[in-house]
Parts: structure tokens; C-alpha cells; sequence
């Protein structure tokens, strides 16, 4: 039995990074959110074409500075930032750190002036911007993320000494429709210029992907003539975004063998080697992860009848569950499973310590192949 594998399509990844930016207007600076998927592959090949990183720890900015050694992260962001964080931030060059309270403002530019230097920061604001039909809530209510509108202002008015205010961060939901991403943008860019009178704005990433239908893609057209209409109203104006999952959710494959197949109470179980402790997305978001069946000629065990069929891993917990299908058709001990959209929030989120289990195998391929030439060697138990 081979381990589990993760495949990265690093030409699929690049075409896509392209028609991303392509679709977007020259003034918007797209930022690749480094905390969707971090691996070196997946950097280097993204760095012809992204304006910079945004990252958000000190290992962020450490795996940047070892990848990409010439490239100074454009963005430093996140909760709870210690001195340490922001010092960090300070000494990489980061060029905009984005601040989510008075207090960390005032830390910050102590810091600053004890190095002799200027931070350039944008302000995190938590504005009431409705946001319906969005997966994921940061901003609207009550939040850990970002400023009250009001003391923003008062920021952005009397910054401490060592900060040169810059302009205002809004991420505010994630799992946006293009219309609805504009439209968020829209209110982010009028609040910030009506009221600190913003040079630049970062209105965060939250584009959504399509689980349940792997062909679906944002509509970065759509969204990018609605940006290039925020632009032409504010011609002074720097917009960036940052995403990460729409980015690279496509790029990456999760594929492992089934160990046992089993009916319980009338239903499938296919038991595969991995679980969630490798790919925790559809814990994560409570979906069914994509995938696609590559069948095994020479295995002799169980297999369903082709009906719906629930995929689980190895771990002693109810939730260990990766999909819920009603057409993969029959599935067999031996076969390949081919989860899709794994290149976002996948195994670098996951509980990978979790009972212990050896980790997955990293390639770069075309994942179908790497799977079709699995399941053609003769199957063998551990």
C-alpha cells in the first residue's frame, strides 16, 4: 500500500494565476494570501505573476525570506500580534503592516521609533457591511477582527510617533459571489475615503469556491470591471486584494487507497488510508470533498454496489469523514481516490498529530495521471 499523495498541478496553477490577473485591472495589486497553501512549489511558481505576499506570522515571513529571498513581503497581518510578530514585521521590510487595534498601533510605533524607522500601515476596520450569502463572517458585529470605524479615525487623525498611516484593510467575509465582492469593495472604498481620506485600500480576498462543482470559477471579469469602475471614481486611489483559497484550491489533489469497504445499517463505508488529520477541508467547512474513482483490476476485496458510499479515514473519531457521494458508482478495496480542490486550507491546517499517522507524500504532476499510474500496479497489503 503507498502512502497518501499530494499532487500540486503547478502549469494548472500558473495558467490560472495569469487569467487571474489578466482579468483584473493594471491599477489593482493582487496580493497571494501566503496562508491558503505555503508550500515552496507553490510560491515560486506564483511570483512571476503576483504583486507580492501577504503573510501573516513570523513563519510566514520566514518561509518567504527562504523561498523567494528577494521578494520583501508586501503585507503583515493577523490577530494578537506580540512585539515579537511586529518587530519581526519591522526588520523584514515588510512594506504595509495592517494594524487591528489602537493599542497594537501605539506598540507598533514604539517599536518603530526604538529602530529608528517608519511603519507604513494600513488600519484594520471592522465596518457594517452586510455581506448575505457569504460562507464565512469577519466584519459587520461583533469581532475579534479589526478596529471599531471610530477609533480608526482617531487613528488615522493622531497617529503615535514611527507610523505613517497609509490607508484602511477590510476583509470582511469569505465565500463571496463576484457581484457581492464587488459590491463589498464599493462600501469599503467609500468609508475609507470619505472618512480618513484613504490613499490606499485593501479590501482582503473571500472569493468563493465552488465544492460542490469543481468546474466553477469566480468571476474574475465580472469582479475586475467592477474594480476598474471603483478606480475611475477614485483615480489617486491604490486598491489591493489578497486572495488565497480562490487562487490555489485548484491546483492541488489529495489522493490515497482504500483499505476496507463495509456495509453499517444499510450504508457504504470506504475506509481510505489518510483522513482528515491530512486533508481537514470538509471538516473544516462541513462539505463533501470532491473526488473522482480510479478503479483497480487486480484487487480481490469487498466493493459497494454503486450506490451512495461515505468516504472515512483511519482516525478513532465520527468525524473523520473527507465525502458523502451518490455517483462515484462502485468502490473498491484498492482503488484510488482522487480528492480535488485540496491546493487551499488543506494540509496545512489540518491536525496532522493527531493518532500519529506518517504524513502524505508531496509531488508536482498532472494528479489524474500520478492516480491512473497507481492503480495499474498490482495491489498489495502492508
Amino acid at each position: 500500500m503507498t502512502r497518501p499523495v499530494y499532487v500540486h498541478d503547478l502549469d494548472g496553477l500558473a495558467a490560472h494565476a495569469r487569467a487571474v490577473r489578466a482579468a483584473l485591472p493594471p491599477r489593482v495589486e493582487l496580493l497571494y494570501a501566503v496562508k491558503a497553501n505555503p508550500e515552496p512549489d507553490v510560491l515560486r511558481v506564483l511570483a512571476p505573476t503576483v504583486d507580492g505576499f501577504e503573510t501573516a506570522s513570523r513563519g510566514e515571513l520566514r518561509r518567504l525570506a527562504e523561498v523567494l529571498p528577494d521578494r520583501t513581503p508586501a503585507a503583515y497581518a493577523g490577530p494578537g500580534k506580540t512585539d515579537r510578530d511586529l518587530a519581526a514585521a519591522l526588520a523584514a521590510g515588510v512594506a504595509r503592516i495592517h494594524v487591528e487595534s489602537p493599542a497594537e498601533l501605539r506598540r507598533l510605533g514604539a517599536l518603530a521609533v526604538a529602530a529608528g524607522t517608519t511603519a507604513r500601515v494600513l488600519l484594520r476596520v471592522n465596518l457594517p457591511v452586510d455581506a448575505p450569502g457569504a460562507s464565512l463572517v469577519m466584519g459587520g458585529g461583533p469581532s475579534p477582527f479589526g478596529m471599531e470605524p471610530a477609533d480608526a479615525v482617531a487613528c488615522a487623525r493622531r497617529p503615535p510617533a514611527g507610523i505613517e498611516v497609509r490607508g484602511v484593510h477590510a476583509h470582511l467575509a469569505s465565500g463571496l459571489d463576484a457581484p457581492l465582492a464587488g459590491a463589498v469593495a464599493a462600501a469599503v472604498v467609500r468609508w475609507s475615503v470619505d472618512q480618513i481620506d484613504a490613499a490606499e485600500v485593501d479590501v482582503g480576498g473571500g472569493m468563493a469556491v465552488d465544492y460542490t462543482d469543481p468546474a466553477a470559477r469566480f468571476d474574475w471579469a465580472g469582479y475586475g470591471r467592477m474594480l476598474a469602475r471603483i478606480l475611475d471614481a477614485h483615480p489617486r486611489l491604490r486598491l489591493r486584494i489578497e486572495p488565497g483559497r480562490s487562487v490555489t484550491a485548484y491546483s492541488g489533489s489529495y489522493l490515497t487507497e482504500v483499505i476496507d469497504v463495509k456495509r453499517s445499517h444499510g450504508e457504504w463505508f470506504a475506509v481510505v488510508a489518510g483522513g482528515t488529520h491530512h486533508l481537514r477541508t470538509p471538516a473544516a467547512k462541513g462539505h463533501a470533498q470532491p473526488f473522482t474513482v480510479h478503479r483497480r483490476a487486480d484487487a480481490a476485496g469487498p466493493r459497494t454496489d454503486g450506490g451512495p458510499v461515505t468516504v472515512v479515514g483511519q482516525l478513532c473519531t465520527p468525524k473523520d469523514v473527507l465525502s458523502r457521494s451518490v455517483t462515484a458508482g462502485p468502490v473498491g478495496v484498492g482503488d484510488v481516490l482522487v480528492f480535488a480542490m485540496a491546493g487551499a486550507y488543506a494540509w496545512n491546517i489540518s491536525h496532522r498529530d493527531f493518532l500519529l499517522h506518517e504524513p502524505p507524500v508531496f509531488r508536482t504532476g498532472d494528479p489524474q495521471r500520478v492516480a491512473a499510474e497507481w492503480a495499474a500496479r498490482p495491489y498489495g497489503r502492508r
